[in-house]
């Protein structure tokens, strides 16, 4: 018997894509409708109808296509193999969705043994899509223009914290994780705050609008689809105290040239 062959990146990245247009035909049916199903979570944070219906399209379609990888979802947690694992974030930015905010997306990443090899962001609200894998840069596509071909991403090449932008997640998040005074010191730091919010803040870094992004109480699902844009993108991606990759609960992603002025200021003076 001929053993199937292994899938190439560039074979995963094109499926991530075509996940990607599943999730947005839903979740754009959803968005702002009336009869939206809205319930909360043992966690405290909502889930509404359109959050499952994502998750479960994208884990028939995965099912179809790579049958012996392992998935992992906000919704319906982990189920496979961890070695070739999917890491799904049916509607990250689920508050603002309810609330008919656009600034929501899909996250698509696949991690094999643990490091995401790729990333696809899709806010078809936004009109945006961004995308990397391993090695072959990050793009995106903006539907007011549907003719242009996609556009590579960089980061900016902003150096110092006096000249740098930074989006902070929210107050509270630093707050609980006993940061705030780290936050409030570093704000006094940049040039420019502000709070954008989800997937959209590392995706403005990608795109070299903002230098800095941080947050923290986050999931492996909430960072993993951003970690390889990020990177491809010229960027460094590791948790608030420097750790890579998508798995510590939190995130710093920056430019690079500022990311270890960044990982002091969160330190703190007594780190």
């Amino acid at each position: 018997m001929i053993p199937t062959p292994q899938p190439t990146l560039s074979d995963d990245l094109t499926l991530a894509l075509e996940l990607a247009d599943a999730a947005d035909a839903i979740s754009m049916a959803r968005f702002e409708a009336l009869d939206l199903v809205v319930t909360t979570k043992p966690d405290r944070t909502p889930v509404t109808d359109a959050d499952q219906a994502v998750e479960r399209a994208i884990r028939d379609l995965l099912a179809e296509r790579r049958p012996a990888d392992g998935i992992l979802g906000e919704e319906f947690g982990t189920a496979g193999s961890t070695t070739r694992q999917w890491i799904i974030d049916p509607i990250d930015g689920t508050a603002g969705f309810l609330r008919g905010i656009s600034i929501w997306g899909t996250l698509i990443a696949l991690a094999i043994d643990g490091v995401p090899v790729l990333g696809v962001v899709s806010s078809p609200a936004l009109g945006k899509r961004w995308w990397a894998a391993t090695g072959g840069g990050a793009w995106s596509t903006d539907a007011r223009f549907p003719d242009a071909p996609p556009t590579r991403l960089a980061v900016s090449g902003v150096q110092g914290l006096a000249d740098a932008s930074l989006s902070y997640g929210s107050i509270q998040q630093w707050d609980q994780a006993g940061k705030l005074d780290e936050l409030v010191s570093l704000t006094r730091q940049v040039w420019r705050t502000r709070a954008y919010g989800d997937m959209w803040s590392y995706m403005l870094l990608a795109e070299g609008h903002l230098d800095i992004a941080a947050e923290y109480d986050l999931q492996p699902y909430d960072m993993a689809a951003l970690v390889t844009i990020v990177q491809e993108a010229g960027g460094r991606f590791t948790s608030a105290d420097g750790q890579d990759g998508p798995f510590h609960g939190s995130a710093l992603a920056t430019n690079g040239h500022l990311h270890a002025l960044a990982l002091e200021a969160i330190a703190g003076p007594s780190a």
